[in-house]
């Protein structure tokens, strides 16, 4: 592993050869089956599918698409990610009342649309309990489709992010049927395959209320032929029991998000589960999570914690027995403004000003991570070229 944390080397996934616990990563080569490395720069095996697509290594995913300029989660934001170059494009996916799936950060929409602006949905506004906090605002589930489609898209932080308030109101809640289409046309325009990370929000919230969110997307997976092993996309969810029950309908590489150590996938909380994060980040969690997904997304505080003042601290071993597991990691999330970073690469008074967000980069990816996801994709693109070379 001490290799994994030397810069200034190329690494490549081969997605399309990744099976449950069969793919280990390296920092300083080529990943391939079984845990073994082939020299840096060296192409993959090409898969089942025998065409050799691949990732480069460090990964950089488009957070909600490119949400540091861009309100998240509009074709603006995944169409400029896509121009700055990001590997792979993030959706999160929740439900409409008659069951369609509509990218949303959340399935509460009063930060992120204008339906307060809307008095037709007025009385729409309501208090709820969602994974055990309770919310009051206008939600995805209560609204149809066509309901939606009369709304529009909004900054969720324009206290952060006051630049973006600019294009309030230009775009529509997107349906994740029209992110596969806008993809297969930009791929098709592009002469590559355009990548998407996709993640089930809320999952065992919805499946309560009769709106399971795994049938749905596995449908649209195989209709839109992105529900093999080597498809350009992985799935991701907070919920393990998610990412089990995608497995048994698709083949698509799964990753199971992972939050603070101290805290508990819901699902869990559900099932009396007393497992918490940094009891599935362990050697013997990881094994468990290898048995039926192909990569963790962390939240970055399980790659390095901070210290009591912010900074950051000391590398954990997660990378390393991750990757002896078989997985793959993509931590979560990078983004460009002091209020976000650690204190140590914090520059100036002003929390929304940028900080020394390379700093911050080059000590995540030098723990030999595979890939992060950034608000900012054309930042992380930069430091991330530091170690693909």
């Amino acid at each position: 592993m001490e290799r994994e944390q030397q810069p200034g080397r190329r690494t490549l996934l081969g997605a399309a050869a990744l099976g449950a616990g069969a793919m280990a990563l390296g920092g300083a080569g080529t990943a391939t089956a079984a845990g073994t490395q082939t020299a840096p720069g060296a192409a993959t095996a090409a898969g089942a599918s025998g065409r050799g697509h691949e990732l480069p290594v460090p990964t950089v995913i488009g957070h909600r698409g490119a949400s540091g300029y861009r309100p998240e989660h509009t074709f603006g934001s995944y169409q400029l990610a896509l121009d700055m170059g990001a590997d792979i494009i993030e959706q999160d996916l929740v439900p409409t009342k008659d069951g369609h799936l509509v990218c949303r950060h959340e399935n509460d929409i009063t930060a992120t649309t204008d339906v307060s602006a809307h008095p037709e949905f007025a009385d729409r506004k309501t208090t709820k309990t969602v994974d055990g906090t309770k919310l009051t605002g206008w939600f995805t589930e209560d609204f149809t489709l066509a309901e939606l489609k009369t709304l529009r898209a909004k900054e969720r932080i324009p206290g952060n992010r006051q630049r973006n308030t600019l294009y309030d109101g230009r775009w529509e809640v997107p349906t994740f049927e029209e992110v596969l289409q806008w993809a297969d046309r930009e791929g098709r325009r592009r002469g590559r395959r355009v990548w998407l990370y996709v993640e089930t929000k809320h999952p065992t919230y919805f499946r309560k209320l009769g709106l399971g969110l795994e049938e749905p997307l596995a449908k649209l997976l195989r209709r839109y032929g992105r529900h093999k092993k080597d498809a350009a996309l992985f799935l991701q969810s907070f919920e393990p029991s998610s990412i089990q029950r995608l497995r048994k309908l698709v083949d698509t590489p799964g990753v199971v998000l992972l939050s603070t150590v101290d805290s508990r996938p819901w699902d869990f909380v559900e099932a009396n589960d007393p497992r918490t994060v940094g009891d599935l980040v362990k050697p013997e969690g990881l094994k468990w999570i290898a048995s039926y997904a192909q990569g963790i997304g962390p939240d970055l505080s399980v790659i390095i914690p901070r210290t009591a003042d912010g900074k950051l601290g000391t590398p954990t071993s997660v990378v390393k027995d991750a990757h002896a597991a078989g997985l793959i990691l993509h931590p979560y999330t990078m983004r460009n403004e002091n209020t976000f970073l650690p204190a140590d690469f914090r520059r100036g008074t002003d929390p929304n000003a940028y900080g020394d967000a390379f700093g911050a980069f080059k000590a995540y990816f030098a723990t030999g991570i595979d890939g992060i996801f950034s608000d900012n994709a054309d930042t992380a693109l930069l430091a991330a070229a530091d170690f693909r070379k």
